[in-house]
């Protein structure tokens, strides 16, 4: 099984995929066994982490020994040395995080590639290849995110806005009187109460957000474009836009297997087989060279790369 992490600054997204049922070892994993989201905790330390990992596969009825790889996509800094630890004390594995080296298969058209999200990417990394492109990919978090991904496949850019909550929050801390409200859509765009018409105002004015900008971004793009949403409030706001055509859950999810999967020589070991493959090649370099033939011509071992 494949575990894949999504780490967000307000949640943290996990999934857990396995191979099809009398597939190959080397068979894709295309079966979404489980997934979890979670708020993200910076305090939270890497036994914390590891009991929660554990209980969510208990829960599901999963082996955390089944866990054969895992790849993590991160925009919170300060977490990435808990989960490599967690990673390496709970699953006894290396994880792959998706980081300035790691092959995507994307050309990336920024100008500091490195400033991109690692999220980003690998929605723009599923989108192409479940969608083609030109595409966008309109990702609902705590920031909402615009990413424009060319026909040949080449990630071009975007646009960042707030997300809806934090314009809701921005509301109610910075005012004396309105409430703090659920986020969702109205019955009607008229207000009769307080309630409402925040409501409302969020959820139309958001969502005139998000179109208007789509509207412009297909001008540049062409209007062949695929318009797609992903995130947790994908579903809510993608459904209301004149623009989003498809609404696709686990597509983050699904990037990280992609990427994974094209990165997988060399993340499929685990430490203590790394330790023991270290020891040979050092046991190599000191062993006497070996006569290759009757004639006294004597060969050295020779040396290969491990990916």
């Amino acid at each position: 099984m494949l575990l894949v992490i999504d780490v967000g600054n307000t949640n943290t997204v996990l999934g857990v995929f396995a191979r099809a049922k009398d597939a190959g070892e080397h068979s894709r994993y295309d079966q979404l066994l489980a997934n979890w989201r979670v708020a993200t905790s910076r305090r939270s330390t890497v036994d914390e982490y590891g009991v929660l990992f554990r209980n969510l596969f208990s829960m599901a009825g999963l082996e955390s020994k089944g866990i054969h790889g895992i790849v993590v996509s991160s925009v919170v800094p300060p977490l990435d040395p808990v989960l490599r630890q967690v990673c390496e004390r709970y699953f006894s594995l290396k994880p792959l995080f998706i980081e300035p080296g790691v092959k995507t298969g994307m050309p990336v058209q920024y100008d500091n590639p490195a400033e991109v999200g690692a999220d980003r990417i690998v929605n723009a990394v599923a989108a192409f290849e479940k969608y083609g492109g030109p595409c966008v990919i309109v990702d609902f978090g705590t920031a909402t995110t615009f990413d424009c991904v060319s026909v040949k496949g080449e990630y071009l850019g975007g646009v960042i806005c707030p997300g809806i909550g934090i314009s809701a929050d921005a509301l109610f801390e910075r005012t004396a009187r309105l409430p703090r409200v659920e986020i969702r859509k109205p019955g009607r765009v008229i207000g009769s109460n307080t309630v409402g018409s925040l409501q409302s105002g969020l959820y139309y004015g958001y969502l005139g957000l998000v179109d208007g900008i789509l509207e412009r971004l297909l001008e540049e793009l062409g209007k062949e474009t695929q318009v797609l949403a992903t995130g947790g409030l994908g579903p809510m706001i993608g459904t209301g836009s004149k623009y989003i055509k498809n609404v696709d859950e686990f597509l983050t999810l699904e990037g990280l297997r992609i990427i994974w999967e094209r990165n997988a020589t060399g993340h499929r070991d685990t430490p203590a087989k790394q330790a023991t493959k270290s020891e040979s090649r050092a046991a190599s370099r000191h062993a006497p060279a070996k006569s290759s033939n009757g004639d006294g011509a004597r060969t050295t071992p020779t040396s290969r790369s491990v990916r």
